[in-house]
């Protein structure tokens, strides 16, 4: 069989005429599916001829066990949804996607083996992914447009010059993938210069950069390293994407049309990243690493031409103008009337929000519960805990010391601490650790002082034995560069004055399936009693519950500003982590997951009791410290 796009020193040809490829990225994890079609048509609205979507793989195997193409995962139903819409496909099955999404893509528990090497030719490492292969591929196979589908062109790997050299690793997943039934156009993707080319790039595979600016100069590098072919921009990036603790990304429509003039001008198809972000609901979010940790936020929203709850931008109508001098468009409100569309969904009006009760974590089944006692505090990977908050309890003897006239506790210090930890000794909060933000501080030991508690845990000095619990935070696997494949927990060990801890009860906590039973704890719980607290970081964490009543099913934004960190549900979908640091202050709660009638909300927050929760129109973006 022929594919259906040819590369030619001229351009593309599809089915033997001129093409220029004009696509959106829109990954179908990052959207609810029952808002995929939606999407879709407005990138149809844009002027996209195609869509591009990344492969997460940590969405379709939560776990060794279990392999799903349902719901989110449904990525057969979004492409036949693209094709519907008239739309080719661009597929980037990885099996490394970075995208800013938790580890890259790859799931947690294949980091369970210590000696597996990411992105290599090491052997137990291909295995996994020739397993995954083996049922990935055979969805986006019957999908090409070889055999009456829409998918055109497929990805080997992902900016792996960024990474590595490993060319036996690229050749054995460009084989793996034809050796699968792929048979269109096979492209890598790097950034725009010799030396990520020169590492990303096998034969067979026709190669793309991605770029953000100066396109007539990387438009000349290109045609000088990569001769005799098409030139493509498989990323541009037109907005970018927020950490936790930054301040918000914007880019100007005009600015990111100009560019993208000079690309089609010249005959460079390009692919918008993104064209429209969408959500990192859950904990999928992922993180880079530059000096510390930088969690990203909650929000894809990217600044893209279509906003996250599908609002089309300025940026949007600027682009549209640039693509409509290549591609015949309807008149722009024919095309939306005709499409279904209209520029701004409906949300709900702003509201506040009663909070209903609040109660202590600390005091439910879930806290005190025994758990496995493991010799050594275990990593996530180690006990199949993807995401989340993993407790670990222990006793330990305390003793009182004396420096310059004063009672002193030798302090705990955290060995290799991934990445953030409250710590509870005796009920009494004695700090977080580890990650605070965007703050570069020294994690290593993240050391947990007690001698400003010794008033209350040995107020008549002496020694003791008390309860230790430590909720260590998996804040997001980083998911780009020398770091990918971080594992998450205490990984060197819990020191105490002249050894190491061992023997601890670890209890896994997966926040993103929990909603049914945080809410059934809060429930059952006593309500807290603020005046009645010694020291209101003792409650902590706690369970928060509202309510709101829509009419209909609509959008709408959760504002989370006046609390502290923690993660938000709706109707028992985790839609998020939130964090006051900024620059994400409100949560998109898509109209799917919104229902007439009552609706159920509930924080769980490690960090302060939340004093207001509201409904917002639209994302509010800064930093509230405190």
């Amino acid at each position: 069989m022929t594919a259906l796009l040819t590369p030619t020193p001229e351009g593309f040809l599809r089915a033997g005429e001129p093409h220029l490829v004009i696509s959106g990225a829109l990954h179908y994890f990052r959207v609810h599916p029952e808002q995929w079609r939606d999407r879709l048509r407005r990138l149809v609205a844009m002027g996209c001829n195609t869509v591009e979507t990344y492969v997460a793989w940590n969405v379709h195997q939560p776990s060794r066990e279990e392999t799903t193409f349902e719901g989110i995962a449904d990525l057969g139903r979004f492409l036949d949804l693209a094709a519907e819409e008239g739309l080719d496909a661009i597929v980037r099955p990885g099996p490394y996607i970075c995208a800013e999404w938790e580890n890259g893509g790859f799931p947690g528990w294949i980091l369970a083996d210590r000696n597996l090497r990411l992105r290599h030719r090491n052997a137990p490492y291909l295995q996994l992914v020739d397993a995954w292969f083996d049922q990935l591929l055979p969805v986006i196979a019957e999908r090409q447009a070889a055999r009456g589908g829409n998918v055109v062109m497929v990805q080997v790997e992902n900016e792996y010059g960024s990474f590595g050299d490993d060319s036996v690793y690229l050749a054995h997943l460009r084989d793996g993938l034809i050796e699968r039934g792929i048979e269109e156009l096979l492209v890598t993707s790097d950034g725009p210069a010799r030396m990520w080319l020169t590492g990303g790039t096998v034969d067979g595979a026709l190669a793309t950069v991605n770029f953000g600016s100066r396109a007539l100069e990387v438009l000349a590098m290109a045609e000088e390293e990569l001769p005799a072919q098409p030139q493509m921009c498989m990323e541009f990036w037109n907005g970018w994407f927020d950490h936790w603790g930054e301040e918000h990304h914007e880019r100007t429509g005009g600015d990111a049309a100009g560019e993208l003039a000079d690309m089609l001008e010249n005959r460079m198809s390009v692919n918008f990243y993104m064209a429209h972000g969408g959500t990192n609901f859950g904990l999928r979010a992922g993180a880079n690493h530059d000096g510390a940790l930088q969690p990203t936020t909650t929000s894809y929203d990217y600044d893209a031409p279509i906003s996250e709850n599908g609002a089309l931008t300025e940026k949007f109508r600027a682009f549209r103008e640039v693509i409509a001098r290549h591609r015949e468009l309807p008149a722009y409100e024919e095309h939306l009337e005709s499409l279904g569309l209209v520029e701004h969904p409906a949300t709900l009006p702003a509201a506040e929000l009663a909070i209903e009760k609040v109660a202590s974590l600390r005091g439910t089944e879930r806290f005190t519960r025994s758990a496995e006692v493991h010799p050594v505090p275990p990593a996530f990977e180690d006990i199949g805990l993807e995401r989340g908050l993993l407790r670990l309890s222990r006793e330990i003897e305390i003793a009182a010391g004396e420096q310059d006239g004063r009672t002193v506790i030798s302090p705990l210090k955290l060995y290799d601490l991934h990445d953030r930890a409250w710590v509870h000794v005796d009920g009494i909060a004695v700090g977080a650790v580890g990650v605070v933000g965007d703050e570069q501080r020294e994690t290593d030991p993240a050391t947990v002082e007690l001698t400003p508690f010794a008033d209350r845990l040995l107020p008549d000095g002496g020694r003791r034995t008390v309860r230790v619990d430590i909720l260590v935070e998996n804040l997001g696997r980083v998911n780009f560069g020398p770091r990918l494949g971080e594992r998450k927990g205490i990984l060197g060990g819990v020191w105490q004055t002249i050894r190491f801890l061992n023997d601890w009860e670890a209890d896994a906590w997966p926040l993103e399936d929990m909603g049914e039973e945080l809410a059934t704890l809060l429930a059952a719980a006593p309500a807290l009693e603020a005046p009645a607290l010694d020291d209101e970081a003792d409650a902590l964490p706690v369970l928060v519950g509202a309510a709101f009543e829509a009419e209909s099913p609509e959008d709408t934004f959760l504002d989370v500003s006046a609390a502290g960190h923690g993660v938000a549900y709706v109707n028992g979908f985790c839609v998020g982590r939130y964090w006051n640091i900024g620059p994400q202050q409100t949560l998109y709660v898509p109209a799917p997951l919104v229902r007439a009638g009552r609706n159920e909300v509930l924080l769980l927050d490690l960090e302060t009791l939340p004093e207001r929760i509201a409904l917002a129109e639209g994302h509010e973006f800064g930093r509230r410290d405190g």
